[in-house]
């Protein structure tokens, strides 16, 4: 195992439609998926198509739902033993998308929100470990603390981005944003977030490194001392709904097979890139093969 990743499981429900709706607003949509999902369960899946033995800890209902979390996790390859179990509902959550591919989204935290971090074990072999906001903060810091007693390398993508404790911001790594919570964990707002300054920001509060996400216009990453920005790929997009998801894990599966920050972005990059051009149902065939063919072939920009 070399990737262990602690977050949420949710069940979800994907429509599309003509546009999100304005409040008090019934839009007609088109078309429905149902989806494995929550940021935890998606970073792991993503992290083990590219071929990296990844565990995952994390909390379901005893609900239908819950079967069906646990299983995309193990038919994705990713060791589901330390998955805890409770009467009760799994968590859910109901995403919106437009033609453009922009989406809104609802989550009901459930089981999420009842991890035990007592019975959470990171594996001896973990090179790096996998964290989200979309769990308690508790969890966060007790599996942080006992991932860098093992000599783990600590990834926490604050989303949603929420105030947090200077123990747990001190026990990362790297922290990965996209500019949205970039701007509210620096108290500004979005338009007025200069992405080289904003890492630095963020890097002064306790992380290491600081990635911040740009969409298609790349990302910055901040990094033994100095920000560089690393333009995106250009690609035609159909829906960058876990999108971020794609990136964080393809970036932790390059890091902890032994690749630099600055090389394990760009491969989340052009992971991601292929996520967001691909048909949804073609997504879990996207390898570490893809990845590697767009960045010695794709044109960035």
């Amino acid at each position: 195992m070399s990737i262990f990743v602690c977050g949420s499981l949710h069940y979800d429900v994907v429509v599309d439609a003509p546009h999100l709706p304005r409040l008090d607003e019934t839009v007609a949509g088109y078309a429905v998926q149902y989806v494995s999902g929550g940021k935890g369960g998606n970073q792991a899946i993503a992290a083990a198509r590219m071929g990296v033995g990844t565990a995952f800890a994390g909390r379901i209902g005893d609900d239908a739902s819950g079967e069906v979390l646990i299983k995309a996790l193990v038919d994705a390859g990713v060791d589901t033993a330390q998955v805890q179990r409770a009467p009760g509902a799994s968590g859910m959550s109901v995403a919106i998308v437009d033609p453009g591919g922009g989406y809104g989204a609802v989550i009901v935290s459930a089981a999420n929100l009842d991890i035990d971090p007592s019975l959470i074990e990171v594996p001896e072999n973990a090179r790096v470990a996998v964290l989200q906001n979309e769990i308690p903060e508790a969890v966060n810091l007790a599996v942080a603390l006992k991932a860098r007693n093992q000599g783990a390398a600590v990834i926490l993508n604050a989303a949603p981005a929420r105030p947090m404790g200077k123990d747990l911001l001190q026990a990362i790594d790297l922290l990965v944003v996209n500019r949205i919570e970039a701007a509210d964990m620096l108290s500004t707002s979005e338009a007025r977030l200069d992405p080289v300054e904003g890492a630095k920001s963020l890097s002064d509060l306790g992380p290491r490194s600081v990635v911040i996400t740009l969409g298609g216009d790349g990302l910055v990453l901040y990094d033994e001392g100095k920000a560089s920005h690393q333009p995106g790929h250009k690609v035609k997009v159909v829906s960058t709904h876990g999108a971020g998801d794609a990136f964080l894990g393809a970036l932790a599966a390059a890091h902890a097979t032994g690749s630099k920050l600055p090389e394990a972005a760009r491969f989340g990059q052009a992971a991601a890139a292929l996520h967001v051009s691909a048909a949804p149902p073609d997504r879990a065939s996207i390898t570490r093969d893809h990845v590697d063919s767009m960045l010695a072939h794709a044109g960035i920009r």
